[in-house]
């Protein structure tokens, strides 16, 4: 693996797709503030609103859509944290992701619009995540990204009808995939580990217990370093395409 600082020597427009609020800072967090403070232009677009991330025994005076509004705030102030510079959503039903075409075409549609010489998604292959299995959407939204992104969104005769719309076709130079276990490069990001931290704890209808959480995060630190001197590490799958 490449070890990087993540940053390019011009600022670059980064588009982020995941599929829930809380996704960009706990899969990518301190990388996207590393690179918010270098000046890269970093948008987040969220599939879902994560309506459905509540127990409805513990939690009887919650409904989906009263969660729904909860969480855009709470993306919105976990994203002013880290930098980035707008949040939208696309308000598919938690849980129910998969990648057809209509879902295809919306993220082309996206690409398109936002221009972005990077984008970061999730990787698609990942059916295990630290906490058991990785939720559905995470692989739903990571495929749905790819397949949009290739061969579709550069090319004109995908989706003629995006043209009518203005559209015209666009290709990221380089896309990152995050929560991924190919990683082909690292990036440190000691320096903004409690950004991501601070960022992941604007989301308090999903943070039980702060303490417990702040714990937890402080211990993933780099196996080659200590709890007195601790270093932190994203990794990705970057696919290359200039």
């Amino acid at each position: 693996m490449t070890d990087i600082s993540g940053v390019w020597e011009t600022s670059q427009k980064i588009l982020v797709i995941l599929a829930h609020p809380d996704d960009p800072e706990f899969f990518c967090g301190a990388t996207l503030a590393l690179w918010a403070r270098a000046g890269h232009e970093i948008t987040y677009l969220l599939l879902t609103c994560g309506d459905k991330g509540f127990n409805p025994v513990t939690q009887a005076d919650m409904t989906t859509e009263k969660l729904c509004a909860l969480r855009h705030t709470e993306q919105r102030h976990a994203a002013d944290v880290i930098g980035a510079k707008a949040v939208h959503f696309l308000d598919v039903e938690d849980g129910y992701l998969t990648p057809n075409l209509d879902l295809r075409r919306n993220i082309v549609r996206e690409i398109r619009r936002y221009k972005p010489d990077i984008l970061v998604t999730c990787d698609p292959q990942n059916l295990f995540a630290l906490y058991g299995l990785n939720h559905p959407d995470h692989r739903a939204c990571g495929q749905v990204v790819l397949d949009a992104v290739f061969p579709a969104a550069g090319n004109k005769v995908f989706f003629p009808e995006l043209l009518a719309e203005g559209f015209e076709p666009h290709m990221p130079k380089e896309v990152w995939c995050s929560l991924t276990t190919q990683p082909n490069i690292i990036v440190d990001v000691t320096e903004t580990w409690d950004i991501k931290l601070q960022a992941i704890l604007k989301h308090k209808t999903q943070v039980q217990d702060a303490d417990k959480l702040t714990e937890r995060m402080k211990a993933r630190h780099a196996q080659n370093s200590s709890d007195e001197h601790p270093r932190y590490e994203e990794t990705f799958k970057v696919v290359k395409y200039d």
